[in-house]
């Protein structure tokens, strides 16, 4: 073979080989490429990271809420190779039936969730049992501490980390964090494969921490009381709420009836509610008082104005009486007050008119959320618009019937009286990561002198001839306000001779109050008289916390 023709085989074989590699990379970067890019993000796993959600404390410190350590535990059925024993062994670790468990195991599908939210030292000790083909990934749960204490205040938050109710859902924004991210690349086998790296792409970012004002020892007694009152009434639900009227702060908001914060589900959807901002109701005689604040303010009566008080008042087409009088008579605004008398009420709106009566409600809050801090969760209630008033509204109106009003509202305005005639914010919230939250300025509404008047005359209420006797708190001097309100009938416009709401609101010392104390008791069964129905809770709440906070005695 000459050497020419050995060259040319040579350059044959050399295009050949040269050839047939473009060939390939052709086919690689064309007909293959999707599948190598398929390929290669099957090994490729993106995983997000669950912020733990901020803690939230009571004005103390102690925790109410918290966000511990949890992973959603899953696994690839057919890489398990002994469903039975396997069921088994996770059942009492992972809180799943055995029987549901292999149900799940023994199937032919390639992912199944074992159990989601597993608390880490369950994780742990399911580690260590070494199973083959389970993965977890890693998510935070919410867990109350304190149990049913302030639960409806405080809320739940939902499975995917967001708030649901109360101050979880309220400040959602504050207590969410954000997310992290990182992407899990395994090897040979795609997302059945062993994790080879861990690439971290977005680091978790915790929520930031909330401090209440509330008190958790004064929100246990609250509810403590409640608990009590509400069995032997065998009422419809509860409320109670502790004010300090000098800063607005609100240290117990409790409802009735109790819920477990860990398992809410298990509770009627009626008793998760706030009762505090979310039950509006008739608040019958407790609304008094500020119909005379207005009148005092507008020098339309003082004190010791006398009205004549007949056994009936006619005021348009309505003929009003008041329960507890027998025969004609007459009564000082003082003792009106003191002795709750309807007709004496509506005789000072009367001085006041339409206009200033309206004007004045508004002036104390009524109408409007108090803003709190439960945002949406918080109703206005429901006030007339004078132009829609009828000639019998300033008839009823004063004496707290036809209008609607939050607990948390009627507590807002006796803390303006407590509080020398400054309404400072209602407010929940303390602190976010320690900074002090800012709130409403305060803002005058009625005079130091009207306002220590109005104490004076509610202090006659808890004395002799007052309807609130049994409240009386030896030591201290209470100025408080009385009420029971007939309910309307569902879908009727008539009220009920049934149902009724009773209450009882006050501040104690009564010359320099350090707290308001409301309790509201809907749908007792038997009594009905605030009073009677409300007194010794309120009583018993009011001293309590009166020795707790280390009040000396007037």
């Amino acid at each position: 073979m000459t050497q020419e023709r050995r060259l040319r085989i040579l350059g044959l074989v050399v295009l050949l080989v040269f050839g047939g590699a473009w060939l390939r990379a052709a086919q690689l970067t064309t007909v293959s490429a999707s599948s190598l890019e398929s390929k290669l993000e099957e090994g490729r796993q993106p995983q997000t990271l669950a912020a733990p959600r901020g803690l939230v404390t009571d004005r103390k410190g102690l925790v109410l809420a918290i966000s511990e350590s949890a992973s959603d535990i899953s696994a690839t059925p057919y890489m398990i190779d002994d469903p039975m024993k396997v069921a088994a062994q996770l059942s009492p670790l992972v809180n799943v039936p055995s029987n549901d468990l292999l149900k799940k195991l023994s199937g032919k599908g390639s992912f199944v969730y074992v159990a989601k939210l597993v608390p880490e030292e369950q994780v742990k000790k399911v580690r260590a049992l070494g199973i083959d083909g389970l993965t977890y990934t890693p998510r935070t749960r919410r867990q109350y501490p304190q149990t049913t204490v302030a639960s409806q205040l405080i809320g739940f938050a939902g499975v995917d980390g967001d708030g649901l109710a109360g101050i979880e859902l309220a400040l959602n924004n504050v207590l969410r964090g954000k997310d992290g991210k990182r992407l899990l690349v395994r090897g040979r086998g795609g997302t059945d494969a062993k994790v080879v790296h861990i690439k971290e792409e977005r680091p978790v970012r915790p929520g930031r921490s909330v401090r209440l004002t509330l008190d958790a020892r004064i929100q246990a007694r609250a509810e403590d009381e409640l608990a009590e009152v509400g069995t032997a009434q065998r009422a419809r639900s509860a409320t109670a709420i502790v004010m300090q009227p000098s800063t607005g702060e609100v240290l117990a908001m409790a409802s009735w009836p109790r819920v477990d914060a860990n398992a809410p589900g298990d509770a009627p959807t009626e008793a998760q509610r706030v009762n505090a901002t979310q039950f509006t109701y008739e608040p019958g005689s407790t609304f008094k008082p500020f119909t005379v604040a207005g009148a005092l303010e507008e020098d339309e009566v003082t004190p010791s104005t006398r009205f004549a008080l007949p056994y009936a008042y006619q005021v348009a087409d309505r003929s009003i009486q008041d329960s507890h009088q027998d025969a004609d008579g007459t009564g000082t605004v003082s003792e009106i007050l003191s002795q709750s008398s309807n007709i004496g009420t509506i005789q000072i709106a009367q001085k006041l008119g339409e206009e200033r009566f309206a004007d004045w409600i508004r002036k104390f809050g009524f109408g409007e959320r108090t803003g709190v801090g439960l945002g949406d969760q918080e109703e206005r209630g429901r006030l007339l618009d004078v132009e829609d008033y009828s000639g019998s509204s300033i008839g009823n109106l004063p004496i707290g019937q036809g209008e609607l009003v939050t607990p948390m509202q009627l507590a807002a305005g006796y803390a303006t009286i407590a509080n020398d005639g400054v309404r400072e914010q209602p407010t929940l919230v303390d602190q976010v990561d320690g900074k002090p939250q800012r709130k409403e300025p305060s803002r005058r509404i009625i005079s130091a002198t009207t306002a220590r008047s109005m104490r004076a005359m509610l202090t006659r209420t808890t004395e002799a001839g007052g309807t609130a006797t049994n409240v009386s708190i030896p030591g201290y001097a209470v100025a408080a306000k009385t009420g029971t309100a007939n309910k309307v009938v569902p879908g009727k416009a008539e009220y009920s001779k049934t149902l009724y709401t009773s209450s009882i609101i006050g501040m104690a010392p009564a010359s320099k109050p350090r707290i308001v104390v409301a309790v509201i008791v809907d749908e007792p069964k038997g009594a009905i008289y605030g009073a009677e129905v409300a007194g010794s809770t309120f009583k018993e709440l009011t001293r309590w916390t009166l020795n707790y906070l280390g009040v000396a005695p007037d």
